[in-house]
């Protein structure tokens, strides 16, 4: 594939021109995006066939950095995008990618996914939330919990059980399923830091297609691993808050021009995500001005914070190349896991460390407002979403080490005779 492929010379000239020709921040944000789509720019390592061109993940690092360059807007970016096209154009039929690709790739729509439930986080394949044919469609009852973003999505990555008399990675099937309907019912769930970016979601005889069945029927737990595995990949690059807007109409941002836009992606980038997570810089600043940057402890911290976050970002660069290539998740996403929840805590407790008491404070009074306390209560998710560090650490000693297996007593029993336990 290299041996066809432009050299980054030639892509970052010819990514250059488009951008300088076409980018405006005038324009609307659904106008950009649109442009971004049918020139195959947005996202550079999907197939050209469909609205990308083919590149590597290094190739495609560089029209990131041009599209930074000129202070243009990143494509859409959300997890329809990072997830579900993915899994779309790995699993995905013709009519699939037809359906499908085009909103994900323009910011038509925002998705969520729906994995996770009250009895089913680690050990995903034990889900409960069943779905039953209906004659075309399939009538989907149960629970989902930790989905973020599902208030303003279009659609939801939904994992169910299709078939209960099998042992329980074999019953699972994967659908794409619409989320305003009268079967879904959405609870946000309050955090502890005040923002309410998780739901409960509840489906009593929620429909989806049949056409929607990602992947083989009863097979879908090979498209959840592989789905997970590109969650894990998705930020290898480290974006830029300007990668970061939220695509889809409920939204409510694609009428907006594309100037206003930024100022409103900025404002809620330093809300949230507060303290940046594992960025030397900032942690440089901060020491700096609470007069401890001489402090030889913690520069050595902050240095060795750096060398962390540099070779996660090349590890993931490493997995999204292998993604790219068509190649099975291999060790380096569950590494990168690993290593996102180590330059969280590291970066929590160096900020908690130079600000001192003050990390207890939130608010206009509190060193930078608030926001290295913010930083370090929303740290503390990093070792559960996706997938707990346990697991992780399971995955790698079994699959890549070599170790013995845990022992898998339920593994090849029907799952209905597990509930009945």
């Amino acid at each position: 594939m290299a041996g066809n492929l432009p050299t980054v010379d030639q892509v970052r000239r010819e990514a250059r021109a488009w951008i300088l020709e076409n980018w405006s921040p005038d324009r609307s944000v659904r106008e950009w995006w649109a442009a971004l789509a049918e020139s195959g720019w947005g996202f550079p390592t999907w197939p050209e066939e469909w609205f990308g061109r083919g590149l590597d993940a290094d190739r495609a690092q560089v029209v990131n950095e041009e599209i930074l360059a000129v202070g243009a807007l990143g494509p859409p970016h959300g997890i329809g995008q990072t997830m579900g096209a993915p899994a779309i154009l790995q699993y995905g039929t013709e009519a699939q990618k037809r359906k499908f690709l085009p909103v994900l790739a323009s910011g038509e729509e925002a998705w969520c996914q729906f994995f996770s439930e009250p009895d089913a986080g680690s050990d995903l394949a034990s889900l409960r939330t069943r779905a039953e044919r209906d004659g075309d469609e399939w009538s989907v009852n149960g629970q989902k919990v930790w989905n973020s973003g599902t208030i303003t999505s279009e659609r939801g990555l939904l994992p169910v059980r299709t078939d209960p008399d099998v042992p329980k990675h074999r019953g699972i099937s994967f659908f794409i399923i619409e989320v305003d309907q009268p079967g879904i019912e959405v609870n946000p769930i309050k955090q502890m830091n005040g923002e309410a970016h998780f739901n409960h979601t509840f489906f009593n005889d929620a429909k989806v297609s049949g056409d929607d069945l990602l992947g083989e029927l009863n097979g879908g737990w090979q498209v959840v691993m592989a789905t997970l595995s590109f969650e894990r990949t998705a930020y290898a690059a480290g974006a830029d808050y300007r990668f970061g807007f939220p695509p889809g109409e409920r939204s409510g941002m694609l009428d907006l021009r594309v100037r206003e836009a930024l100022v409103e992606l900025r404002a809620s980038h330093q809300a949230y995500t507060s303290f940046p997570l594992g960025d030397a810089e900032a942690l440089i600043d901060l020491a700096r001005e609470h007069g401890c940057f001489d402090d030889c402890v913690i520069r050595q911290r902050i240095m060795s914070l750096y060398c962390l976050t540099e070779s996660a970002r090349l590890t993931g660069l490493r997995a999204k190349a292998n993604s790219d290539a068509g190649k099975a998740p291999g060790p380096e996403s569950s590494i990168l896991h690993l290593a996102g929840v180590a330059i969280a805590r590291a970066t929590r407790d160096l900020g908690l460390g130079i600000i001192g008491a003050g990390g207890m404070l939130l608010g206009e009074d509190a060193p930078r407002q608030g926001a290295v306390a913010m930083m370090a209560l929303t740290s503390l998710v990093h070792g559960i979403q996706g997938g707990s560090e346990q697991i992780q650490r399971n995955i790698i000693g079994e699959r890549s080490l070599g170790l013995p297996r845990e022992p898998q007593v339920d593994r090849d029993k029907p799952f209905r005779d597990l509930l009945n336990k």
